[in-house]
């Protein structure tokens, strides 16, 4: 089996029956499986870091699919151009609506309708946890990556297209951006992380940021794991992380802190 993807109707797919570095043609969508679908300019970007640990386990096993549609195979003439100057002048290129409107409807002619279509954006609202663990109780995704100056409005607008953001940044471009959402949503799904239990203690589970973890040695550099994790008092560990997992909250995230503080009334 050969590392260089196939290509086929503009789609690359990622299918568990072989390694997540294996792309093959388009085959029919995985029965059960959610499905992860990305728009973008460089298909060969994924599954990156998505093929590797618990995500790329998951996707060998068949407990996702990922599929990355080239936008480039959309594009007009000879050249396959993909964005053009913008409207009204200013600097960089915008991708073209006629370009990307192709490439989203040729994508989700095969996407369940209750999956959200999603544009990776800077001015887009932030991606939390909750947001996570909604997509993950959806049937999957579709992801636009962004190039250039960004996406012309009227295909915004049209499909009625969510933008989300990773933050108060500018990156080149949404591939990375939508790896992480797609990292953080995944190792949700059930069946992904070996005890599901973790997913319930981590920061933001509950509004707060998690308690610190030790493991051996017991001393090193002069420094002790805290007697309460070894005295095997599970009731006296329990309430050390919650009192750790308060306190760190407030001094570090103030924000999140005064949320918790108001759900508790």
């Amino acid at each position: 089996m050969t590392d260089t993807p196939a290509k086929s109707h503009g789609r690359l797919a990622v299918r568990p029956s072989l390694t997540p570095r294996d792309l093959m043609a388009d085959t029919p969508a995985l029965a059960r499986a959610w499905r992860a679908q990305v728009i973008t300019l460089f298909p060969e970007a994924f599954p990156g870091i998505l093929g590797l640990s618990l995500t790329g386990k998951a996707l060998k096993d068949g407990l996702w699919q990922l599929e990355a549609v080239d936008l480039r195979r959309f594009g007009e003439g000879r050249h396959r151009n993909v964005d053009d100057t913008p409207a009204g002048g200013g600097a960089g290129m915008v991708l073209r609506a006629d370009v990307m409107g192709r490439a989203i409807e040729h994508g989700r002619a095969g996407m369940d309708r209750a999956a959200p279509l999603i544009y990776l954006s800077p001015r887009g609202r932030p991606f939390d946890q909750a947001m996570a663990r909604d997509l993950a109780t959806r049937p999957g995704v579709t992801m636009i990556c962004g190039r250039f100056e960004g996406l012309d409005q009227r295909v915004i607008d049209h499909f009625d297209i969510t933008e989300l953001s990773l933050g108060d940044f500018v990156m080149t471009g949404g591939e990375i951006a939508a790896q992480a959402v797609l990292d953080t949503t995944v190792r949700l799904l059930p069946g992904v992380l070996g005890n599901a239990a973790s997913a319930e203690e981590e920061s933001f589970s509950d509004g707060l940021l998690e308690h610190p973890h030790y493991t051996r040695p017991a001393d090193w550099q002069g420094r002790s794991i805290p007697d309460v994790l070894l005295s095997g008092h599970h009731g006296e560990i329990e309430k050390w992380r919650q009192g750790q997992r308060e306190s760190l909250t407030e001094s570090r995230r103030p924000d999140l802190w005064a949320a918790y503080r108001a759900r508790r009334g």
